[in-house]
């Protein structure tokens, strides 16, 4: 939603991938090629699978497997594609060679347990995931022992983990921070949301329900990135950015993502931020009240030349009194 709310100009790297891969064979094939020998190169996935929010590329460029493919990629005797998947005997996997194991275009079928590309929590070594562990080290073991597989796994489960801790403490200082009345600015000051409602940008489904986040019961809020407080931008990049370098760098073997490129580390510099503006809003708030001033929002959270084009705004604006499940209420929409 952080995405389908803002002017088409803003998002044509999300509409140029979402409405390419998806529809047609040509995106990994090439239209003018349409060589299968080009589709099972590792570079053909860099397009769309790559940047701060889905950092697939960069995490297995420079990890150990994406450093073989690099060095050895020219090298017929060491990567020959003109095999069939299923027949391929590399030097190193190449993202083909784990994801679309054997040929077959399941992508997701050979991943670790899909969680909104790493942001939400979940015990990826439960039960209920077995399968697609086993699975997975099936691959790996065309060159590793298992047991270093499932290693490998169990590091990957660890710094989630961390993750999901500053995650969580991150949100709560926010959240805290708007029940106390001090987050800033707060919903009823902004521009209207996604769907043309005023209810919290972090009230996240079952994570925040109730009237005091703003919405009715069972209605859910959206990460915004824009017309938003410091502090909940603060969240939405710990979350949709740093979470998503430690998954994917873990996944890919990419251990300089999972720390230091922003990953554990930017997390825990997106948490001191996060505590940092939450200690400032009380510490305003206090003198605030010493002082009998009466805070009031400026006018530009509410209006502006830019908030004006986005889906919220414009939908109070031409639909007086409806939000976009009004508009769009039958069963589906939104996946379309």
């Amino acid at each position: 939603a952080w995405s389908i709310e803002r002017p088409p100009g803003d998002t044509a790297g999300c509409t140029f991938c979402h409405t390419s891969s998806e529809e047609r064979c040509s995106t990994c094939h090439q239209r003018h090629q349409f060589d299968p020998a080009v589709a099972r190169h590792s570079e053909q996935c860099k397009a769309c699978h790559w940047g701060k929010d889905h950092r697939d590329w960069e995490a297995y460029d420079i990890s150990i497997h994406g450093v073989v493919y690099q060095v050895n990629k020219w090298n017929p005797t060491e990567f020959d594609f003109s095999k069939k998947l299923a027949d391929a005997d590399y030097v190193g996997p190449t993202c083909q060679y784990c994801h679309l194991r054997g040929g077959h275009h399941n992508v997701q079928r050979l991943s670790t347990v899909y969680t909104s590309m790493g942001m939400s929590n979940a015990d990826r070594g439960a039960p209920l995931w077995k399968e697609k562990r086993d699975t997975w080290v099936s691959v790996c073991d065309d060159c590793h022992s298992p047991r270093f597989a499932r290693e490998n796994l169990q590091a990957m489960d660890e710094a989630c983990k961390d993750a999901g801790l500053k995650y969580t403490e991150t949100f709560k200082v926010a959240e805290n921070l708007m029940l106390d009345g001090m987050g800033e600015p707060m919903p009823k000051d902004l521009a209207p949301d996604w769907s043309g409602q005023h209810i919290w940008s972090l009230k996240i489904g079952a994570y925040h329900d109730g009237p005091k986040y703003g919405g009715a019961q069972g209605e859910s809020g959206e990460f915004r990135m824009s017309n938003c407080s410091d502090i909940e931008r603060i969240c939405f990049e710990s979350v949709g950015y740093w979470m998503t370098y430690i998954m994917k760098g873990m996944a890919h073997g990419s251990w300089n993502d999972a720390t230091y490129c922003d990953g554990s580390f930017g997390m825990d510099r997106w948490l001191v931020k996060a505590k940092a503006a939450s200690e400032q809003a009380r510490r305003f708030t206090a003198l605030e009240k010493k002082t009998g001033i009466n805070w009031v929002p400026s006018e530009f959270w509410r209006k502006g030349d830019y908030l004006e084009q986005l889906t919220g705004t414009r939908i109070v604006k031409e639909f007086p009194g409806k939000t976009i499940f009004d508009l769009c209420p039958e069963p589906g929409w939104l996946d379309t």
